[in-house]
């Protein structure tokens, strides 16, 4: 195990065609939208599932106890899970227990006053939650067993107490270059759900619905990883490299029918000479600049779009490192 000895800043290029990058659920699915610039967004929990599916194909997802010195890639946030079980792994594999709350003793006075139920819930949660000394444990046997807790971060103070972490990674919510139109689109399908609508149609059995697609979108996103952090979390070169690749190859397994064609375009990454940084990230991001061509109306392609480096104001302790996909 490697651990990490430099900070990194990085900026994710990737694009959509003919899809819906990450829909709203409270805008009936709608891509999302700056409502001020009309810009596209996907949010950083979105792009951070999309880490997290790549992890659980690329590595063994079986739930079992890691060996000694052994650090697992197991998805603590998966689809269906259910994280208080997760944190009764912990305990159950160092042989913890839950810190019971003391008894108390019984009182002859019948006309002694209940307690109350904000205290009935209190007491309650005592006994759930784990002692101090437990919690690091549980919460260090959390970080070698799952990737993205040591990745990205939880609070698994639910159930039994297995601490909170903060994750050396960090994403921004992606942005569109461009504004975006979303367009709505009529969809048929040739059959219903119930015999019901089969008689109310009288046999034309027919389903309407709606999807909604972006033409052409291309997003960027920056994001930020803590060497010092990463020493906390046990997030070390070998995880690194995995997070690279997930953000490099997630959208390849992650194809669906209302995503219609995503692609990782191109990753820059800055990598400091020191562990908290030769120069401030907005800095280093500014360097970046991407507009579309001149001679192009509308983009409908990542051709479209002219990307300028400039190198010469790199600062001193700073490299870039580029990815085309």
């Amino acid at each position: 195990m490697t651990a990490l000895a430099h900070r990194y800043d990085f900026v994710l290029l990737f694009d959509v065609t003919d899809g819906n990058p990450n829909g709203d659920p409270d805008a009936g699915n709608l891509p999302r939208i700056d409502a001020e610039t009309g810009l596209g967004l996907v949010t950083d929990v979105c792009l951070k599932r999309k880490v997290r599916n790549y992890i659980s194909l690329a590595h063994d997802q079986s739930p079992r106890e890691p060996q000694a010195g052994e650090k697992r890639y197991e998805i603590y946030v998966r689809e269906k899970a259910v994280l208080n079980l997760q944190h009764q792994r912990a305990y159950a594999a160092l042989n913890l227990e839950a810190a019971e709350a003391p008894a108390e003793a019984p009182t002859e006075d019948a006309s002694e006053e209940k307690p109350s139920k904000g205290k009935a819930r209190t007491r309650a949660k005592e006994k759930r939650k784990g002692s101090a000394g437990d919690a690091e444990q549980a919460d260090a046997w959390m970080c070698q067993n799952f990737y993205d807790v040591r990745t990205f971060g939880a609070v698994m103070s639910t159930g039994v107490n297995c601490g909170q972490v903060r994750g050396p990674v960090q994403l921004t919510l992606a942005r569109s270059i461009d504004p975006i139109v979303p367009q709505e689109h009529s969809i048929t399908r040739v059959a219903v759900t119930t015999e019901a609508e089969a008689e109310k149609q009288q046999g034309d059995n027919r389903t309407m619905g709606r999807k909604y697609t972006v033409p052409y979108g291309l997003y960027r996103a920056h994001g930020f990883v803590s060497a010092h952090l990463a020493r906390q979390t046990g997030f070390d070169e070998t995880d690194l490299q995995q997070l690279w690749q997930a953000l490099s190859q997630m959208f390849e397994h992650d194809h669906a029918a209302s995503r219609g064609q995503m692609s990782a375009r191109a990753l820059y990454v800055f990598r400091h000479d020191s562990e908290l940084g030769n120069a401030p990230a907005h800095r280093l991001f500014d360097l970046i600049t991407i507009r579309r061509r001149e001679d192009v109306a509308v983009a409908r392609h990542f051709s479209d779009y002219q990307i300028t480096i400039n190198r010469e104001h790199i600062p001193a302790g700073v490299q870039l490192d580029e990815q085309a996909f």
